[in-house]
This record gives C-alpha cells, sequence and structure tokens, in this order.
C-alpha cells in the first residue's frame, strides 16, 4: 500500500489540483477542511506526511503544527505547510514550530512531488 498523506487545506481548488497530482503518482490522499477538527482527524489515524496550510477555518496551521510538535505520536509526522502570504515572518514562524518544509502557494506540480516525496524519504 502507499503511503498516505493528509492534506488540510480548505480552498477547493488546491485540494483537487494536490489531490490529482500525488494520486497519480501513487499516494493515498486522505483530505479535511476544518482547522478546529484537523488534530481529531489526525489522531484517528496518523498519515505519514502531513501537507498543511496556514489559514484555515477555525484554527491556524500554527496552532495545529503547535500541537503535532508538542504530542509524541505526532512529533516526527513531517509537515509541509502551504500559504498564499510569502511574507518572510510566516515562513520563520513555521520552521520554528517545527514545518519540515514551507511553500508559497502558487506552486507547480512536479514541486508538490518532488517535496512530498523528500519529506517521506527523509
Amino acid at each position: 500500500m502507499g503511503k498516505r498523506v493528509l492534506l488540510i487545506e480548505d480552498e477547493p481548488n488546491i485540494i483537487e489540483a494536490i489531490s490529482f497530482i500525488l494520486s497519480r503518482d501513487g499516494w493515498t490522499v486522505h483530505t479535511h477542511e476544518d482547522g478546529q477538527t484537523a488534530m481529531e482527524k489526525i489522531m484517528a489515524r496518523p498519515p505519514d506526511m502531513i501537507i498543511l496550510d496556514v489559514m484555515l477555518p477555525g484554527r491556524s496551521g500554527f496552532d495545529i503544527l503547535r500541537d503535532l510538535r508538542q504530542q509524541e505520536a505526532t512529533a516526527k509526522i513531517p509537515v509541509m505547510m502551504l500559504t498564499a502570504r510569502g511574507q518572510d515572518k510566516d515562513r520563520e514562524l513555521g520552521l520554528r514550530l517545527g514545518a519540515d518544509l514551507f511553500m508559497t502557494k502558487p506552486f507547480s506540480n512536479s514541486e508538490i512531488i518532488s517535496h512530498v516525496r523528500n519529506l517521506i524519504d527523509a
């Protein structure tokens, strides 16, 4: 069975694009759209990797990342954060909180595949 990626994102176009790109490359992609219940989704069945949007309804990706890194069961799951805002302060905060990679939207298909492969194989 392929590796499982959990995409936590609230923009339908981004969900569709990333799901398609990764599924076509052999990944099993699960999606979740709400920041408030994201940790419940993660804890129910921890994925091999998480792609996490910064701005989510209910709770920010930064808050979710902080919780992930504080819990033993999820502390080592690779996390790639996505943001529409390419500000340095957002990138610095994400990396300081423990993101493995910080990527700005828009992105290329090959960039997504390459980063996911690298993070899961790391």
